[in-house]
Order: C-alpha cells, then sequence, then structure tokens
C-alpha cells in the first residue's frame, strides 16, 4: 500500500479535506484523486464514503472527527467492515498500528507545537506503521525540511495552507503532498 500511495501522491499532490457534504460534493467535481473525510457519525459515515467512493476517489476517514468513534483499534475495524473507505487518519499510534494491520492504508497525524511534539513525531516514525505522516501547521517549511528527513514514508502538510505559494513552498520543503479545505486550491492539481 506504501508503495501505491507514494505513487498516488507524486502524481496528485493536493488532497481534498472535506469537512461537510458541500465540500465532499465539490471534491466530487474536482480533478483531486484524494478525499479525507473530516466529519460524520458512525450512522452516516457509510453514505458518505460510499458517495466519495462512487466518484472515483481514493477515501481517508479521519477517525478523531467523527462523533461516535473511539479512538480504540476496534475503531479502526469499524472503518474496514462497515465502509468502504480506503484509508484511516489518526492522531493516535493505536488506531494507525491496528489500521495498518488490517490491511487500511494509514496516515497518522501530528501537531507540531514545539520541539517535544517534534522529537514525539521523530519516535514514532520509527515505527513506521503508518503510509504517510501528516504535519500540522502545514505553513513551517522548516519543519517540514526536518521532518522529511527523518524518514522515507511519505510526509502531508496540513493545515492553514492558504494559497498557491503555501503549496509550493510546503512541497519545495520536503512534503509529498498537501491537504486542505481550500477548494480553491483543489483544482491547483493540474497545474502542478
Amino acid at each position: 500500500m506504501r508503495s501505491e500511495l507514494k505513487q498516488i501522491l507524486k502524481k496528485y499532490p493536493v488532497i481534498a479535506a472535506a469537512k461537510d457534504v458541500h465540500g465532499l460534493e465539490d471534491a466530487c467535481q474536482s480533478e483531486i484523486q484524494i478525499i479525507f473525510i473530516l466529519f460524520g457519525d458512525i450512522i452516516n459515515l457509510p453514505n458518505i464514503v460510499k458517495k466519495a467512493k462512487l466518484c472515483g476517489k481514493l477515501v481517508f476517514v479521519h477517525m478523531d472527527l467523527i462523533e461516535g468513534l473511539d479512538t480504540k483499534e476496534i475503531s479502526a475495524k469499524y472503518i474496514r467492515d462497515f465502509t468502504e473507505a480506503d484509508g484511516i487518519i489518526s492522531t493516535k499510534s493505536n488506531v494507525i498500528k491496528a489500521g495498518n494491520e488490517m490491511g487500511l492504508i494509514t496516515v497518522q497525524r501530528f501537531f507540531m507545537l514545539d520541539s517535544m511534539a517534534m522529537e514525539k513525531a521523530k519516535k514514532h516514525m520509527e515505527y513506521a506503521y503508518a503510509d504517510a505522516f501528516e504535519i500540522l501547521p502545514g505553513v513551517i517549511p522548516k519543519i517540514i525540511k526536518k521532518i522529511s528527513n527523518f524518514t522515507e514514508i511519505p510526509i502531508i502538510a496540513g493545515g492553514l495552507i492558504e494559497d498557491q505559494n503555501d503549496t509550493y513552498t510546503a512541497l519545495s520543503s520536503g512534503a509529498s503532498a498537501i491537504s486542505t479545505t481550500n477548494k480553491s486550491l483543489w483544482k491547483f492539481v493540474v497545474e502542478l
């Protein structure tokens, strides 16, 4: 899965982060190939994912943001067994490990708040359960460069990416891709 994800990110380095139904509809109409689902609950999630899959997209569910899901391993099993999602996103290592073991593509999310957070991320990257790492905020090129030197696993820059300049800066700093809720950047993929 990891090599397949690397190839997709290389070709399509902009990821649509859909935070509501309207965002999902716009992502489905775009040329974006990957959608991060950042909304929903355990009741409507299977239908949300199905809609994205019908659009031909690779779909990841952000486990920490879905109402009714717990940050335990059983939640990864729920995603695998009751949705058509290709993968999961979480800040929780135990959930990422469980998802990886179940055959889901996994993205571990890290918030770079200070040097301690960066050291913690580096330690987690050594275990490499995730298929990709998402670093937030995505507008910290110096840190993205350092983090990308820790691992060969793709780095996704997310959070606070507002324009094409932010996108170029993150990608030129070592990120393999960016994730954004900014719909104007979703069409940017064809211009890269």
